[in-house]
């Protein structure tokens, strides 16, 4: 069956949350936002309805009234249990920038800032990182500035941190400071993720592709999940799932 590129990662998103109590998504996150709700809409079929899914931005799929502090309260508390992060930058021990390329009096880049993203790296269990332009632009041997540290001292007491990042080439895993190579998508091969890759990662003999969704995941994608996109991400549904933006309210 015919899939796109955004299907397959939420689809591998949505597989790495798994079967836990809630997952936040931030601002401008669509990707993450629809594996979240395919996560939730597995687990309606397996009679959990787990997990609850919390999506800035949204006036439907989120409890909060306030926004961001509810977000950092929340996490800080332990109750959530899966965020996402990108970065202009992200490095191989997971440590992420969003503040600035080049020297700090005279960068040469600017990006948005940090926001929360260092307290919620330390305290959500699972963070997945994605970046949809894999290349050693993004992917480089140590940022220019860490906006949140992948890792820490033993002696820093931490409940949270990177598991995974996804990209448009490959799917890696993170433990104990490095990334692993997990599986390469359809259409692009080990070869190429090394070129594109700034980083050094461990990798199997043998890399498997990243598996294409399934008949019924693209189903729930398309059939289900599409329609709760809609409010938040118009746009982002009327280009993946094929669904014209005048009737995206209807």
């Amino acid at each position: 069956m015919t899939f796109l590129p955004e299907e397959l990662l939420a689809d591998q998103i949505a597989t790495i949350i798994g079967d836990v109590r809630h997952v936040a998504v931030g601002n401008a996150s669509p990707i993450p936002a629809a594996a979240a709700l395919l996560a939730r809409e597995r687990g309606k079929l397996q009679g959990t309805g787990r997990p609850y899914v919390s999506l800035l931005g949204s006036s439907q799929h989120t409890f909060w009234t306030d926004g961001g502090r509810e977000l950092f309260d929340c996490a800080g508390q332990g109750r959530i249990d899966v965020f996402f992060l990108s970065g202009g930058q992200i490095d191989g021990e997971g440590n992420i920038n969003l503040v600035e390329i080049g020297d700090h009096a005279h960068p040469k880049v600017r990006f948005p800032g940090s926001y929360g993203s260092a307290h919620l790296y330390y305290v959500v269990p699972k963070v997945i990182l994605f970046r949809t332009e894999h290349s050693r632009r993004t992917l480089v041997p140590r940022v220019d500035f860490i906006s949140a540290a992948g890792r820490s001292a033993p002696n820093v007491h931490r409940t949270g941190g990177p598991v995974a990042l996804i990209t448009n080439r490959c799917l890696f895993s993170f433990a104990d400071g490095r990334f692993t190579l997990k599986s390469v998508h359809p259409g692009h091969t080990v070869e190429e993720v090394i070129e594109h890759t700034g980083f050094d990662f461990d990798r199997p003999a043998q890399v498997p592709e990243t598996p294409a969704p399934t008949g019924e995941t693209l189903a729930l994608l398309r059939d289900k999940v599409a329609p709760q996109l809609e409010a938040v991400y118009p746009q982002f549904v009327a280009k993946v799932f094929g669904r014209r933006e005048s009737a995206l309210s209807a």
